[in-house]
């Protein structure tokens, strides 16, 4: 792995330094504050602001075609995280929005894509149903087609970000008969289409994520992407790159593994205790000078160093393990105070650790939980095979 530092040209550092500027004026404390009590992770906006200024579209389109260089990418992620910039649902919509162009009719992609650049148009991803668990394949929501337009009935949970978007990515079922990857058929899904109810659920880390009921929901022919019963074949590039299963870049300008951004609030929780038990007591003892707590704190920061270095899908595991495993350690090395959450007045850590807490089960869901990602390991990488979920046969008396 190169550890070796990037000398940015004159004309990075001012790109770098005209980022830093924007930011600092747009994500304000009040940006912060409301991200906090609603947790959307989204800001309009931040996000219309972003779209102005070219960035959202600079970001998503390639080099080749106008976009940012490599070097000028890693400079405007590492200033986003810096900044604490609101970003989930540019994240799904820049996902959504490659296979709009990729599979969307001729009109759509007219109408949508300005749109996304400008930041008026939001996409969220319409796949897991309440019973159907991790494996979206098994899609019982039904689009039946009428004439020239399809008629939906379903649900689907998690559908974060739905609120704040224009459309849904929709995963639907249009042939029951038939192999389940064979059976699906893909969506843009205008959220103003009558029949559409979002409802809000807060999850322990106190995000906002949403359940939506669709109630003989008609779209037009015009939002159906690629081929009906052909979804797999939309679905997968967008899955792949939300898995972190693509190629990367051999020029070391980007995270070894998906979703490090999450990964950020461990370090600066980590960093954070590690000043907590420098600093002298009444007494003039520091915490760390007691030997189980500098171990602890020590394994820790090692088990942390050793994820973010993880590359490829085995770092996605890495981290989210990781961050389970020593957000009990941070808490109880910081002491009783450590529970207060942020902006709790006393709160040891301005309540950096007891976040993690909370947020450490979620990581391990996003985007996939743990248990696919290992079998996807083991499938793929290991050639292990398939995982067989079927019930134990009985003991023969």
């Amino acid at each position: 792995m190169d550890f070796s530092t990037v000398e940015l040209s004159t004309e990075d550092r001012a790109f770098r330094d005209e980022a830093r500027r924007f930011l600092a004026e747009q994500v304000t404390d009040e940006v912060i504050r409301h991200d906090r009590e609603t947790g959307d992770n989204f800001h309009e906006g931040v996000h219309l602001a972003l779209g102005a200024a070219g960035y959202l579209k600079g970001e998503w389109t390639p080099e080749p075609d106008g976009g940012f260089t490599r070097v000028r990418r890693r400079i405007w992620e590492l200033e986003k995280r810096r900044h604490h910039v609101p970003w989930v649902t540019w994240g799904t919509t820049a996902l959504v929005a490659r296979a709009v162009q990729a599979f969307g009719k001729p009109e759509l992609v007219e109408d949508v894509m300005p749109k996304v650049f400008s930041g008026e148009a939001r996409m969220c991803l319409g796949y897991t149903e309440p019973e159907g668990g991790s494996d979206i394949a098994t899609c019982k929501t039904r689009a039946v087609r009428d004439g020239d337009q399809w008629v939906i009935n379903g649900s689907k949970m998690f559908t974060t970000g739905a609120h704040n978007c224009q459309y849904v990515f929709l995963i639907t079922n249009t042939d029951p008969d038939a192999p389940k990857h064979k059976s699906l058929t893909m969506f843009l899904v205008p959220l103003d289409t009558p029949g559409i109810e979002i409802q809000g659920i807060r999850t322990i880390d106190g995000d906002r994520t949403n359940i939506v009921y669709y109630s003989d929901v008609r779209v037009d022919d015009k939002y159906l992407l690629g081929e009906p019963n052909g979804g797999w074949t939309v679905l997968r590039g967008p899955l792949d790159a939300e898995h972190g299963n693509v190629a990367a870049n051999n020029d070391g300008l980007q995270d070894p593994a998906i979703m490090a951004h999450q990964a950020g609030f461990m370090v600066d929780a980590l960093d954070t205790a590690g000043g907590v038990v420098g600093r002298p007591g009444p007494d003039g003892t520091r915490p760390v000078d007691d030997g189980s707590v500098a171990y602890r704190l020590g394994r820790s920061i090692a088990k942390m160093e050793a994820c973010l270095s993880t590359p490829s899908i085995f770092g996605r595991v890495a981290q989210a393990q990781t961050m389970r495993d020593i957000a009990p350690d941070v808490m109880d090395i910081l002491g009783t105070a450590s529970l207060l959450p942020v902006d709790t007045d006393g709160a040891v850590d301005a309540g950096k650790s007891e976040y993690i807490y909370r947020f450490a089960p979620l990581a391990g869901i996003y985007g996939g939980s743990l248990e696919v990602f290992r079998n996807m390991i083991a499938q793929h990488v290991l050639g292990l095979g398939k995982p067989n979920y079927s019930p134990p046969k009985p003991k023969a008396s």
